[in-house]
């Protein structure tokens, strides 16, 4: 399953937002200089954040953007659905437009042409609880620099070698 740059993109914008915190509106375009990220797509991309209820606007000489709820209370299953829409693990699954969900395209015939519905369900069902249980909170505090530690985030996981 690959996700967009819109979903990437989407939530590194999220997570700088909430490094910010939710007093003061931070400009995209300094977002988009920080992170090294193209201003008119992150525009597009803000648009549907904001859509969604997840980040909400200040305008005027210190305006920008900012979270419209706290990191805690936004889950990854909301910013992917609001950029990605449905999370879909292959193309016969389709989008039946109601709140995200995805359906396999054989329901009409009864499921009978798809031996392998039951994995590709299995594997959408995971994914989205991967994000449902995933909070931006969590991700802001992740991305945060070690301020004790010397070596960096991962050093110490152990790597998979061939047995």
């Amino acid at each position: 399953m690959i996700f967009t740059t819109k979903a990437e993109y989407g939530v590194r914008l999220l997570v700088e937002l909430g490094r910010q915190g939710r007093e003061a509106p931070v400009s995209l375009k300094a977002i988009a200089e920080s992170e090294g990220l193209p201003l008119a797509y992150l525009e597009r991309i803000v648009a549907l954040l904001k859509k969604a209820g997840l980040v909400e606007s200040t305008r005027g000489a210190h305006g920008g953007y900012r979270l419209a709820r706290p990191a805690e209370a936004i889950t990854m299953d909301e910013a992917v659905l609001a950029l990605e829409g449905a999370v879909a693990p292959m193309s016969c699954f389709v989008d039946d437009r109601e709140e995200g969900r995805v359906l396999c395209s054989h329901v009409e015939d009864g499921h009978q042409g798809c031996a392998t519905r039951l994995l590709w369900g299995r594997v959408q069902s995971g994914v989205v609880d991967a994000l449902k249980r995933t909070t931006l909170a969590e991700l802001v505090e992740f991305g945060a620099p070690a301020i004790s530690s010397p070596e960096p985030v991962g050093a110490s996981l152990p790597l998979h070698t061939a047995a």
